[in-house]
């Protein structure tokens, strides 16, 4: 952990090279973070992934509940190692934080890549059967029981919740999912960072109040070089919302991926043109 102003913050630190602070999604985690940042490690990168308040490592304080704060609170974890300039990337409900970083500290932000990200208000709506798998204690052992037993069934189940596919694209993506061990691994591991139970109910709270009550990220104001990435189908974060971060952000350029799920980026076909893609926006922006 590492101590701030804004409480101690929760993180991982892997990697030597370029630095790039990997901001997670809703729910996450550092270990989620770092996971979303493996590639960038494997391309010689240095990767810091923290906690966001509320969520494990990192306690929800006054301090450090609101959307700025989250912001500045990173960029303290950036001074604490010693780390003055660094890239930025971030995936869903990282965005708004995200964002807000590089407005905050333009002169910190030498690059910034977004993942399907929030960028304007945004409300849940979950179904009964979400609720229960994601919110209860018996909903969340049958969903890692479902992952465990019949693992096919479950990526299938994931993706198709992830993105609006076809039957025929579904079922290619599964098949090319099971195919592959770390996709399939990512796939999986989300049984478990799918859970709004402690540790992870204090942060999703938070992201619930803070994202539905956004009006203004100031996104004009970025003036960084963006690479902003989103799946044409993305069921969870409105594509819509990376077409407004590019036309608000000046320097930006958007991305889309096919079929484009909500974890394209680390799924699909093109996930790997796509990965590299990023690492070398970070190289020539570095």
């Amino acid at each position: 952990n590492m101590a701030t102003a804004f409480g101690d913050i929760g993180y991982l630190d892997r990697g030597s090279g370029p630095p790039v602070l990997v901001i997670h999604g809703s729910p996450g985690d550092a270990a989620q973070g770092s996971q979303l940042g493996d590639f960038l490690v494997r391309a010689g990168f240095r990767v810091v992934s923290p906690s966001r308040p509320g969520y494990p490592g990192t306690a929800l304080t006054d301090k450090n509940a609101s959307i700025d704060a989250q912001a500045d609170a990173h960029a303290a974890l950036m001074d604490g190692l010693g780390i003055d300039r660094f890239s930025l990337m971030c995936w869903s409900g990282g965005g708004p934080s995200t964002y807000r970083l590089a407005v905050r500290h333009p002169d910190r932000v030498q690059a910034l890549v977004t993942l399907a990200a929030v960028s304007q208000e945004d409300h849940w709506h979950d179904s009964f059967v979400e609720r229960f798998a994601f919110e209860t204690r018996f909903g969340n052992w049958l969903l890692r029981q479902y992952a465990h037993i019949a693992p096919k069934s479950f990526v299938s189940a994931t993706l198709a919740a992830e993105g609006k596919l076809s039957r025929h694209q579904l079922k290619e993506l599964t098949t090319s999912v099971m195919a592959n061990p770390d996709k399939r691994a990512l796939i999986l591991s989300m049984a478990d960072g799918a859970s709004r139970l402690p540790p992870h109910r204090d942060g999703i709270k938070n992201d619930m109040s803070n994202f539905a009550a956004i009006t203004d990220l100031e996104l004009r104001k970025i003036t960084c070089p963006t690479l902003l990435i989103h799946g044409r189908n993305d069921r969870d974060v409105l594509p819509e919302y990376s077409e407004f971060a590019a036309s608000q952000i000046a320097n930006a350029t958007l991305e889309w991926m096919t079929p484009g799920t909500h974890v394209c980026v680390y799924t699909e076909p093109g996930s790997q043109a796509a990965q590299s893609r990023i690492a070398e926006f970070f190289r020539t922006n570095d």
